[in-house]
């Protein structure tokens, strides 16, 4: 019989990569091995991503700058404290987690963005941008009182730098410590191209890029190429070397070594599943435009029919659809850089000065200007329009992204009308609605995603201010959503009335000013009345409880159930899965009703299982 040779063993595509588990494993190569290795994490990158989609873009600028780091730095004694974060995911490869990037913002994969209880190698949590110049001092601060010789290190990009907190920490960071590094990311974008005086600054224009950083005390080393790793750990040495603060100016291309990032960098900063050859994302073909595309093309049509109509957003027009209106009307759009706190107070002075604002900011992020809100708008009544994309659960980006505190924070500001979209013609209606009301501010909130199909209307009508709508009637159970888990309620009513629970829907479509005569005559004519929306709780349905507590429509023997967010931050999951979780699925909301009418008493099996506080990978 004759023999086959053996056929050879495939040699592997990341020889270098395969050797790492740690930054240990790292720093025993000769460093003649980096710029390979860097080649390796780039093609490894783009591999992972491509399957689960998530942030791409960010991530293959600093790979050289994060081999570097772990390799000239005893991490993670050495804590580098990444901005953002959603440029570290070469960290992870780097830190043990290479593997779970191939289920990276999945259920039971890792976060997208550093998380502390996921590896001691992520000493501070970031999703938000300019928290890393703050935590890193913090860091510092601790380190010199316990008489420690750890490094700190802060890795912030020039889009994070126009962030207030970034200029603040940078002002206290001489007096603070001794030791500090703080390395400039940049790159000349955050999520869309970076504007402003600091941009102009990092470029040399008008005076050498690290005058403002010396006028504070800080040394000033650069700008160093970010992608010749040769000048990377020269740099990096010098720093870690160094005597007193200091801050390396790093010069990256976002994309970098990958051609459809590098040729469309905004659009390559967070991917769907892509075919990694073209780099073609794989995005649904729903015939539906999405909530942010209606928001955009629906004020427009209001710019258009009134000159002081203007948009202002904190370095997100594309997210937000902004820069629609910008090419609409370039000179009516602003975008103030990552800056929540001006963009609020500078719409306030528009309207105060006879403009009709509308500040386009996700909801997780307005959190950030809520001082503003309330001192610089609610309490002069001025007649700021917020635009809170993303409110609700938002699947992958997880708990530092999800939009669930917006109804209970705007909706305790006095003179503030709130406003949830259940789908594409009511968001249209109540944008139109914004901006017509000229004595107060005024919010309205709707998801991240595809809408439903909904006809935008022919003509844009103001809604009656504090009036709901009722979709169905019924005389045994009320179920009054707000917002856009509407449609769960109508299939929650479907599967009632199939149970024999004759049901009414209502869609509130206000949290403030309530409709109170539609929950007065809800209350009297039910058994049961549950409230649903996908806010965290101190919201719509407290705000519900409230007016029927009252109004006295609790004493006479009404049941009230409210269902919202639960009382914790939710992990990454697609949002489908998310609502189950939070007891918000179609299913748990007729379980809820059934069990409130007492005809479920002994079936919980479709009650949402407990929500554990907290995860960690691995």
């Amino acid at each position: 019989m004759e023999r086959r040779p053996m056929e050879p063993e495939t040699a592997s595509a990341t020889p270098h990569l395969d050797r790492i588990d740690s930054p240990a494993d790292l720093r025993r190569l000769d460093e003649s091995l980096l710029v390979p290795l860097a080649a390796e994490i780039r093609a490894d990158l783009v591999e992972s991503v491509s399957r689960t989609g998530g942030h791409l873009g960010s991530g293959l600028g600093v790979v050289e700058l994060t081999l570097g780091l772990h390799y000239v730095f005893d991490t993670p004694r050495d804590m580098i404290v990444w901005d953002v974060s959603h440029q570290a995911y070469p960290h992870k490869i780097l830190t043990g987690r290479r593997e779970g990037l191939r289920k990276i913002r999945q259920a039971g994969g890792p976060s997208g963005f550093t998380r502390r209880t996921e590896s001691e190698h992520d000493p501070f949590g970031a999703a938000h941008a300019g928290t890393s110049i703050s935590a890193a001092l913090g860091f510092c601060a601790a380190r010199d009182r316990l008489g420690e010789s750890r490094h700190v290190i802060a890795v912030i990009g020039d889009g994070s730098l126009s962030s207030g907190m970034a200029f603040e920490a940078l002002n206290a960071a001489i007096e603070t410590t001794p030791r500090l590094i703080v390395i400039v990311n940049d790159n000349g974008m955050s999520i869309s191209p970076a504007n402003g005086a600091l941009e102009a600054h990092l470029r040399g224009q008008g005076g050498p890029s690290g005058a403002w950083f010396t006028a504070l005390g800080l040394k000033w080393l650069g700008p160093v190429d970010g992608h010749d790793m040769d000048a990377v750990l020269a740099v990096l040495r010098a720093a870690r070397d160094a005597d007193g603060p200091v801050a390396i100016h790093v010069r990256t291309e976002k994309g970098k070594g990958y051609a459809p990032a590098e040729a469309a960098p905004d659009r390559y900063h967070g991917v769907v599943k892509f075919d990694p050859e073209t780099g073609r994302q794989h995005k649904p073909i729903n015939v539906a435009p999405s909530f942010t595309d209606v928001f955009a093309s629906t004020l427009i049509r209001l710019g258009e029919a009134d000159p002081t109509v203007v948009a202002v957003t904190a370095a997100m027009p594309s997210g937000t659809g902004v820069d629609k209106f910008a090419a609409r009307f370039p000179e009516r759009a602003f975008d103030v850089g990552i800056a929540e706190q001006h963009a609020v107070t500078f719409a306030a002075g528009m309207a105060a000065g006879g403009l009709k604002p509308f500040c386009a900011i996700y909801s997780t992020f307005l959190q950030r200007g809520y001082d503003q809100i309330v001192h610089d708008v609610a309490l002069q009544r001025l007649p700021v329009r917020f635009a809170l994309d993303r409110a609700g659960l938002v699947g992958a980006d997880g708990a530092t992204h999800a939009g669930a505190f917006d109804v209970g924070y705007l909706g305790a500001l006095p003179g503030m009308t709130v406003m949830a979209a259940a789908d594409e013609a009511e968001l249209a209606a109540m944008l139109a609605t914004c901006a017509a009301i000229e004595d107060g501010p005024s919010a309205v909130r709707y998801p991240r995603g595809n809408g439903l199909g909904v006809p935008l209307p022919a003509r844009l009508e103001p809604l009656v201010i504090g009036r709901g709508r009722v979709l169905r009637e019924g005389t045994s159970a009320a179920l009054v959503s707000f917002g856009h888990c509407l449609g769960n309620v109508q299939a929650a009513a479907d599967q009632l009335e199939d149970w024999g629970v004759s049901t009414t829907v209502a869609d509130a479509r206000f949290a403030k000013p309530l409709d109170e005569a539609l929950l007065r005559r809800l209350a009297r004519e039910h058994e049961i009345l549950i409230t649903v929306e996908e806010a965290a709780m101190g919201g719509f349905g407290a705000f519900v409880l409230q007016y029927l507590a009252r109004a006295g429509l609790l004493d006479h023997g009404l049941k009230v159930r409210t269902l919202h967010l639960p009382d914790t931050f939710q992990n990454h999951d697609t949002p489908e899965a998310q609502r189950r979780e939070a007891g918000l699925s179609a299913a748990h909301i007729a379980t809820a009703a059934r069990q409130l009418l007492g005809r479920d008493a002994q079936r919980s099996w479709l009650l949402p299982p407990p929500v554990s506080a907290d995860w960690a990978f691995g």
